[in-house]
């Protein structure tokens, strides 16, 4: 497999006589140029920006200082590819709209904007040296030494050359003594040109994308994408339910009303008994297509809203409930869903296997929090792991950052307790 670092090309034997010290030394010469190119431009800008700030000149200096970590940041990411194949992230979130004012805000308020500064001001004062320091003695000082042939043909006459200007070489086998000590030298600089741009290479990365940064970005794209498929999902409901609505439904009525007209005009006798079968079907047919529809996404939770759809299902369960819901308004639709079909669960549940003899649903908004409450006066004991469909429930909740709590105990009451962080959409309706 082929290696995706210097790390992993160092553990293999052909090191030497790949591309890889090579991108070593590149990294390292790179970054020393580029870290006197931002010492220059970051000493410059902070003076003259604070020479200049009383006249308010040198404020968008001073704002361009703050700043300089995010042009450094992003020449870093790829200098890195040089001893590193791994991409690393840009942790800067996308501004929510166009212009620079935005752009400004936005940066100025990430976490990422200040690592990267401090970064930037790292690199200026100390990396750079360090890379020219490494360069200088894993590759220059053994080249020089190699060249000594050369220097002595060249610029010794023959006789006497100076090796890195500290000793004297006289002659040519002391010259070749040299080059071949420079040769070794050569070898084992590689090796610590790649030990110095993998180290290098490492506190990049920790320092401008952190691992607990992308983490976090990950999580937060994750509960994004959740919210997403929810959205998509309630979207997709409400579509199939409006098609079974208006078409499927509506043909069935049809079918039903043109059965009586037939059965009605049909004499006495085999016909109209058939009929009067087919009518009969196709009201049950009809009344479970409304049963289907209303378990899918019912016209009253869309159209009035949860307080009118919580009341809509409590009349229509098999054990008796007391309704004391109150919301100033409409929730956004997820929210509305959501907690529609936890209701519709806890209801079915305390008909199945709760023995009550009466049930209530409560609740309301407030603090920026829908609060609904399912209670019943039965046998309790109740499990969410038990098959009671509340765990898909909950996990759907936990999707919009709601929380789920029950508590049953043996002998009663059970109280079922749901909370979503939301905002009112429409406090007029």
């Amino acid at each position: 497999m082929r290696p995706r670092n210097v790390w992993q090309a160092m553990s293999r034997p052909g090191f030497l006589l790949s591309w890889w010290p090579w991108r070593s030394a590149c990294y390292l010469l790179t970054g020393a140029v580029a870290g006197l190119v931002t010492l220059v431009a970051t000493v410059t800008a902070a003076a003259a920006g604070s020479v200049l700030a009383v006249t308010l000149v040198g404020l968008p200096l001073l704002l361009l200082t703050a700043l300089c970590g995010v042009p450094v940041a992003w020449l870093e990411r790829r200098r890195l590819r040089l001893v590193d194949l791994d991409p690393v992230p840009d942790q800067h979130l996308v501004p929510a709209s166009g212009g620079l004012r935005v752009w400004l805000a936005t940066r100025l308020r990430e976490r990422a904007t200040w690592r990267e500064l401090g970064y930037a001001l790292l690199f200026a004062a100390l990396l750079w040296p360090v890379d020219a320091l490494a360069v200088t003695l894993a590759l220059l000082v053994p080249l020089s030494m190699v060249a000594t042939p050369l220097l002595l043909a060249t610029v010794g006459d023959g006789r006497e050359v100076k090796v890195l200007k500290q000793w004297t070489v006289g002659g040519w086998p002391a010259a070749f003594a040299v080059a071949v000590l420079g040769i070794v030298l050569m070898g084992l600089g590689a090796y610590a040109l790649g030990v110095a741009a993998g180290a290098r290479a490492g506190l990049t990365r920790l320092l401008i994308a952190s691992r607990d940064g992308d983490l976090g970005a990950k999580v937060v794209e994750l509960t994004r994408s959740r919210v997403r498929l929810v959205d998509a999902f309630e979207a997709e409901r409400r579509r199939i339910e409006r098609d079974l609505h208006d078409g499927a439904q509506q043909r069935l009525v049809a079918l039903t009303m043109t059965l009586g007209l037939a059965r009605l005009d049909a004499p006495p006798g085999p016909l109209a008994d058939r009929l009067a079968v087919a009518q009969e079907e196709a009201g049950r047919a009809l009344a479970e297509l409304r049963e289907l529809i209303h378990g899918i996404h019912p016209r009253v939770l869309a159209d009035y809203g949860l307080e009118a759809a919580v009341a809509d299902v409590a009349d229509r369960s098999a054990v008796p409930v007391d309704v004391a819901l109150e919301l100033p308004g409409r929730l956004p639709q997820a929210v509305e869903a959501a907690a529609y079909f936890v209701v519709c669960e806890a209801l079915a549940n305390v008909a199945r296997h709760s023995g009550a003899a009466r049930a209530e649903v409560s609740g309301g908004h407030r603090g920026g929090r829908l609060f609904l409450q399912v209670s019943d006066d039965g046998r309790g004991g109740a499990e969410a792991g038990t098959g009671s469909g509340l765990t898909g429930l909950a996990d759907r909740v936990s999707v919009l950052d709601g929380r789920v709590s029950l508590s049953s105990p043996p002998g009663g009451p059970t109280l079922l307790s749901v909370e979503f962080p939301c905002e009112l959409t429409d406090r007029s309706a």
